[in-house]
């Protein structure tokens, strides 16, 4: 796979390729833990869980590295499967708006995360569009904390749309939304 680079005119370019995420699961999850203000405890247990989806053998891992090599974000995903944990907890609240059906045949994007120092400039597209090219499955399933935030703005402009809402994931201190989008995503 070709390189593909996000940046604008602020910004140093920074590369976007494939990584070996399980080599590199602490620099991501520090970019994560500054990306979604997550404490230690927390970053522990995301550690084994990143490591563990990182076992299918269909898990894609892209990273946004600096010239210098600095990690400053990631996306990993894989083909969905309805038997995995987070299938489990939103399968009742799709079947309730009748989207159950996106369990099926979808490539989940797991996490992506970009440092804040790098945030708006084009890397998350980059690394989502990236990753989601790649795939064989015919749509995409994502979750995202239920607020109007940036992130979920961008999951809009590459045409995600909204499949539940005010999804409660046990210990999550918010609640998240399922968002769906046919592939190829939309572009600009």
């Amino acid at each position: 796979m070709a390189a593909a680079f996000g940046g604008g005119p602020r910004t140093n370019r920074v590369r976007v390729g494939p990584i070996d995420l399980a080599a590199r699961v602490d620099e991501a999850l520090a970019v994560q833990a500054v990306a979604f203000g997550l404490g230690a405890e927390e970053i522990e247990v995301r550690r084994h869980i990143v490591l563990r989806h990182l076992d299918h053998p269909h898990a894609r891992a892209l990273g946004a590295l600096t010239r210098d090599g600095r990690l400053v974000g990631f996306v990993y995903g894989m083909p969905n499967d309805r038997g995995h944990w987070w299938s489990t907890v939103v399968e009742p609240y799709l079947r309730a708006t009748g989207s159950a059906h996106w369990l099926d045949d979808s490539f989940v994007i797991t996490e992506l995360h970009v440092h804040p120092d790098f945030q708006n400039r084009g890397i998350g597209r980059t690394l989502i569009t990236t990753v989601t090219d790649a795939v064989a499955q015919p749509r995409s399933i994502l979750s995202a904390i239920d607020t109007d935030s940036p992130a979920r703005g961008l999951y809009r402009s590459l045409g995600y749309q909204d499949l539940a809402r005010q999804v409660v994931f046990p210990s999550a201190p918010k609640p998240y939304a399922v968002m769906g989008a046919p592939l190829p995503l939309r572009r600009a």
